[in-house]
């Protein structure tokens, strides 16, 4: 009886996740799903790229259509990643729909088989599994990470069960397939350092070698290397200087890093989204209470370990920040052109099993502790299905809104040229909008891109970036934006039909813009001054369909 209770909450468990992601199916292009690192990047990156033919390009292949053919193939990803190619088969908007369902599957039975196999086993656990697996799989993460931190419950799952020696079949297909839907760097590199910890620590501890589970640990490093084979060659060969070499992160203050600690601690990161403030936050505190209460803090002690690893990430995040690491980071430069601090990504991982933990101290330990726990999980549960992107993003323009394809296709048969011939920027609007309408662009969002570039780039925009010094420290020290900034729209990039706002005092080097083929300004908003900065309106265009207003300029 209780195992078919347990499928029948399993499969409704299924049928909320599909619920969950049916807006994507069932409205398409006139979704709204989220804008930063997503439309403005990502989505038109994989367009781009399975238009190039270059999706299987050599190493040293460039794609022409992003900035002015010097963005190196291997900076949009490998080929050998599954998203890849549920752009290049599918329309954007399908790919996007079957990459969130793919992943809030799989995130969520792996919390499930975590949970079940590793945490809590006993059939009487059966509501917290599933509640806080689907809890897990419906939080708001990043889109195009994928399973990089939704997955890690699944690889943890298969590493602990190999651990204790009863490792299958199952669990080498699961570490075997992360990889393709995946990445190493912005998750799984950190949760295999977390890994490799683990079984030194066990070594330490007299628990022996396990040859076993370090070579499954050596087994998934290396399939990652091989999928992420383009990345391994831009780190160890090319060495050409990128825009990374000009990231410089440590830079806050040791105060400012003590705020940041609690409030990512207490808020979480958008890349990494775990909606853990107001219901799961409370779970850990009323669980720290009973423990202490009822002095179960050495039956209790994996809860107490993951309370002090969540705070200790939300340290290690901020702290990577601290400026007390620029002798470090001048002497050892790759600690300026990689992320440490993505250690973090961690937490959601981190933050469910102790959530599920809580909740049994609490269901266990307390008068009213089983009412108390449906509660909060309950509630959890529906925060997260109400934080749906078609919710929180209602006020963004939808996906045919911003990329306006209809009003693109306008501009282009107003032009009459080869879309190769000429080169575009943008002023008010993410570059990312005309490259998905295949437009030849100056500028792109990417932090990968050669450094010389960027000093090219550079001398269009110098008289503006005089201007401010909040623009100019944002080009100069990250540039992953490279962008036609100006000091009045500051760090803007969305201006749309509604907008007011017009550009007074623009002064741009045109001269250098045309001498890199710029020959087109895309504007979402007048520029008053165009004369003097030798532009000429050539026409502007609106679409119902449109979230802009496009002034089309001419370089003289």
């Amino acid at each position: 009886m209780a195992e078919q209770r347990e499928r029948w909450f399993f499969l409704l468990a299924l049928c909320l996740i599909a619920l969950y992601v049916s807006p994507l199916f069932l409205l398409g292009e006139n979704a709204h799903i989220r804008v930063h690192d997503n439309l403005d990047s990502n989505i038109a990156w994989y367009k781009v790229l399975s238009e190039s033919g270059k999706i299987t390009g050599p190493l040293d292949a460039k794609i022409p259509q992003i900035a002015n053919g010097k963005l190196s193939r291997n900076a949009l990803g490998s080929e050998l990643t599954g998203i890849v190619w549920l752009h290049a088969l599918f329309p954007t908007m399908t790919a996007y729909a079957l990459s969130q369902t793919i992943t809030r599957v799989v995130a969520f039975l792996g919390m499930y088989l975590l949970l079940k196999t590793h945490f809590l086993p006993e059939p009487r656990w059966m509501a917290v599994r599933i509640g806080v697996a689907l809890a897990f799989a419906l939080t708001l993460f990043w889109p195009s990470g994928m399973l990089s931190t939704l997955g890690m419950p699944l690889a943890l799952w298969a590493f602990l069960s190999i651990r204790k020696g009863e490792g299958e079949w199952k669990h080498y297909v699961a570490l075997t397939l992360l990889p393709f839907y995946s990445s190493f760097v912005l998750g799984f590199f950190f949760f295999l350092a977390a890994m490799g910890t683990l079984w030194l620590l066990d070594v330490l501890r007299g628990k022996g070698w396990n040859i076993r589970f370090l070579t499954s640990i050596a087994y998934m490093t290396l399939l990652y290397l091989l999928v992420e084979y383009r990345l391994v060659y831009s780190f160890l060969w090319e060495d050409e200087p990128t825009s990374r070499d000009e990231y410089f992160h440590a830079r806050l203050s040791f105060w400012h890093c003590v705020r940041l600690t609690w409030k990512n601690f207490i808020l979480g990161h958008h890349h990494v989204m775990t909606e853990h403030t107001f219901f799961i936050l409370p779970a850990w505190l009323m669980a720290l209470y009973l423990v202490f209460m009822k002095k179960r803090w050495k039956q209790e002690r994996l809860f107490l370990f993951l309370f002090g690893l969540n705070f200790a990430l939300s340290a290690w995040y901020a702290f990577w920040f601290y400026k007390g690491w620029l002798p470090l980071t001048e002497r050892f430069h790759f600690l300026d052109t990689f992320n440490f601090a993505r250690f973090h990504f961690l937490r959601p991982l981190v933050i469910y099993v102790q959530f599920a933990l809580a909740l049994k101290i609490v269901w266990q330990y307390s008068e009213k502790g089983e009412k108390w726990a449906k509660r909060l999980l309950a509630a959890q549960v529906i925060l997260v299905f109400l934080i749906n992107e078609e919710i929180v993003f209602r006020y963004e323009p939808t996906v045919k809104q911003f990329y306006a394809e209809k009003q693109f296709q306008e501009i282009k048969q107003y032009i009459g040229l080869p879309v190769s011939d000429y080169r575009v920027v943008s002023i008010g609007i993410h570059p990312a909008i005309a490259q998905y309408n295949g437009f030849y662009t100056l500028d792109t969002y990417n932090n990968f891109y050669p450094l010389s570039y960027k000093y090219e780039f550079r001398k269009i925009i110098e008289r503006e970036l005089e201007k401010s010094k909040t623009i100019r420290t944002y080009f100069d020290e990250w540039g992953g934006r490279c962008y036609i900034f100006t000091a009045e729209l500051g760090k803007r990039y969305m201006f749309t039909k509604h907008s007011k706002k017009r550009l007074k005092n623009l002064l741009l080097n045109t001269e250098q813009l045309k001498k890199m083929g710029g020959r087109y300004v895309f504007s979402a908003v007048p520029i008053d001054n165009a004369a003097e900065n030798g532009l000429t309106l050539e026409k502007r265009f609106t679409s119902d369909e449109s979230a802009w207003t496009i002034y089309l300029y001419k370089v003289k």
